[in-house]
């Protein structure tokens, strides 16, 4: 009898995992699934394979918020390998290594603090980015010619942390769509030298941090302004459609209602009221913790 893996029931779960290196992230997921039985899962923030760290996992209805979650600013730790040249700018896809000459090491920090807000940079063929439809990736390993257009990424901050020749570490803080390889020929050029990353880990996702897959709460996430509802609970409850009225806040844009025991996103557009979520139930554990306290109270 073939073993089930997968429960029938999906659960709403939200939790931070490790990604390991060499692993895709499609597949660490599959992983995941299996481990908590549940086939309704998806992730946010794609790691390259190279890379391992933070990478966001929502199950059930939960998976339906992560274009509402604050992700930014991401955090990397990276390691560049002075001398070696790769076809993907990472360990993946070396093509030469050499002896290389020491750099001074204040001249790293000058230009490490200096590569910071706003800067242009091509992302590498070897990346997610679409070219037609394929991924860019697709077709470099295919041999085809790959050609991406310049894009902009924001660096909030950048920290050195040793130089241990021929090995630059360093933290950077980003937004979102920025790929530290980049960066990292960034740096490389301001310093003259041939390098390419050998570690590469993603730290956080704005207040996402990997504390051993413990259940975290959506509500502590979701970058949306609460909106309060006066209405009846039953008609969010059965989805039907809600006045503006019973809204404490009328002017337009996407808020969170909250109730006793789920919360729903709306969004208002002259004066018309529509779900953009509805009835999303709360972390079941919170709401019961909640509920006991208000039963001590009483």
């Amino acid at each position: 009898m073939q073993k089930r893996f997968y429960n029938k029931e999906s659960i709403n779960k939200l939790i931070v995992v490790k990604k390991p290196i060499f692993f895709s992230s499609n597949f660490y997921l599959t992983r995941i699934k299996k481990k908590y039985k549940n086939k309704k899962a998806g992730f946010s923030g794609t790691l390259d394979p190279f890379a391992k760290g933070c990478l966001i996992v929502a199950f059930g209805q939960y998976s339906k918020l992560f274009k509402y979650f604050s992700k930014t600013p991401k955090t990397y730790k990276a390691v560049i390998w002075l001398g070696v040249q790769s076809e993907s700018l990472d360990i993946e896809q070396i093509i030469d290594i050499q002896l290389a000459n020491r750099v001074d090491e204040e001249l790293i920090k000058e230009q490490l603090n200096l590569l910071k807000g706003d800067i242009e940079y091509i992302p590498p063929k070897f990346s997610a980015k679409k070219i037609n439809g394929k991924r860019a990736y697709e077709l470099a390993r295919n041999g085809q010619e790959v050609e991406l257009n310049k894009s902009t990424m924001h660096i909030y901050d950048t920290k050195f942390i040793s130089y241990r020749h021929p090995f630059i570490t360093f933290e950077t803080s980003v937004s979102e769509g920025t790929y530290i390889r980049s960066y990292a020929q960034l740096l490389l050029e301001k310093l003259d030298r041939v390098g390419t990353l050998s570690y590469l880990e993603r730290l956080n996702e704005g207040k996402f941090f990997f504390d051993n897959e413990k259940d975290l709460d959506p509500l502590d996430y979701i970058d949306l302004p609460i909106n309060k509802y006066f209405g009846i609970t039953d008609w969010l409850d059965t989805g039907k459609k809600i006045s503006i009225d019973y809204l404490e806040n009328k002017e337009d844009g996407k808020y969170l209602i909250i109730l006793e025991k789920f919360f729903s996103i709306i969004q208002i557009e002259n004066g018309d009221v529509t779900y953009l979520l509805n009835k999303v139930n709360k972390l079941w554990l919170k709401w019961v913790k909640n509920l006991m306290q208000k039963l001590i109270f009483f």
